[in-house]
């Protein structure tokens, strides 16, 4: 396995004005012991880094970090090991995320958001490293501005298992409190009460990553002007906001409508392709 210790080995005191005689000035073919080693360590590392994908592998010899820029890469990534990742995490993290792998990232920068996510969202070491290779940036998300007031949020909401590993719920918990509400705001734009739109947002989590303006309200206009289908029914199935409008409302409304077949929404938009089709030929 490669080396991930520090690299600090040093000559012995007593042998300390000799060694560093002999890496100058010296002639003689057998280079000191200590420098061999620590050249040999700094060369695995660099490899075991390029195994990762944390330093691309066609790396230009004059491109590669220096020892201490190694070094740093490494407590780096010894750092998020003793969080629970494993070394096929490290190549989409530092796709997504290479500031974590920069000069400039300290480690116990972002030992809030561990804490947070064990000790308040509740989530395993492996939940966690879950969610954050879903989305990275709520490493650098702030806990007390952000992260906290977007949990108790949807916890009011009703919103279960967010410690759950998914892209949902990653990106969930890293929306600031502010942007969730505009789409509270939005449904009761259309009628919703507060109670019922935070049952809506409840009910369809998902609703909180679709943009108000460029897909919740043509799907709504579509189904009262084009569907002549009311408010209550939505009320009844938000999940109709979940569906595509171009590739799944629109297609089989169009089809139900040549046919003069009026059907409930969650009959017309869950049965499957085969099952719809099959049943209005």
């Amino acid at each position: 396995m490669p080396l991930l210790h520090s690299l600090s080995l040093l000559p012995t005191p007593s042998s300390s004005s000799s060694s560093s005689l002999s890496l100058t000035s010296s002639p003689h073919p057998n280079p000191n012991p200590h420098f061999i080693k620590f050249r040999t360590s700094y060369r695995e590392n660099l490899r075991y880094l390029k195994t990762l994908r944390i330093i691309p592998p066609d790396t230009k010899p004059n491109k590669l970090p220096l020892p201490d820029a190694a070094d740093h890469l490494l407590a780096t990534v010894n750092f998020l090991k003793s969080k629970g990742f494993s070394d096929p995490d490290f190549q989409r993290l530092a796709f997504l995320s290479p500031y974590l792998f920069s000069s400039n990232f300290d480690p116990t920068d972002v030992t809030p958001v561990f804490d947070f996510l064990l000790n308040e969202l509740s989530a395993s070491p492996e939940q966690s490293c879950g969610l954050i290779l879903r989305c990275p940036d709520l490493l650098f998300s702030d806990v007390e501005y952000c992260l906290r007031p977007t949990l108790h949020f949807l916890r009011e909401v009703g919103v279960q298992k967010l410690c759950t590993p998914t892209n949902l719920n990653a990106h969930l918990l890293n929306t600031r409190v502010e942007k969730l509400n505009e789409k509270v705001r939005f449904l009761r734009s259309l009628g919703f009460t507060y109670e019922e739109a935070l049952k809506v947002c409840e009910r369809l989590p998902a609703i909180f990553g679709y943009s108000a303006e460029g897909n919740l309200r043509p799907k709504y206009e579509y189904l009262v002007e084009e569907m002549e289908r009311s408010l209550e029914e939505l009320k009844k199935f938000p999940q109709y906001f979940g569906f595509s409008l171009e590739k799944k409302i629109a297609p089989r409304h169009l089809h139900l409508k040549e046919r003069n077949v009026s059907i409930p929404l969650n009959r017309m938009l869950l049965w499957s392709d085969q099952r719809f089709y099959a049943k209005w030929k």
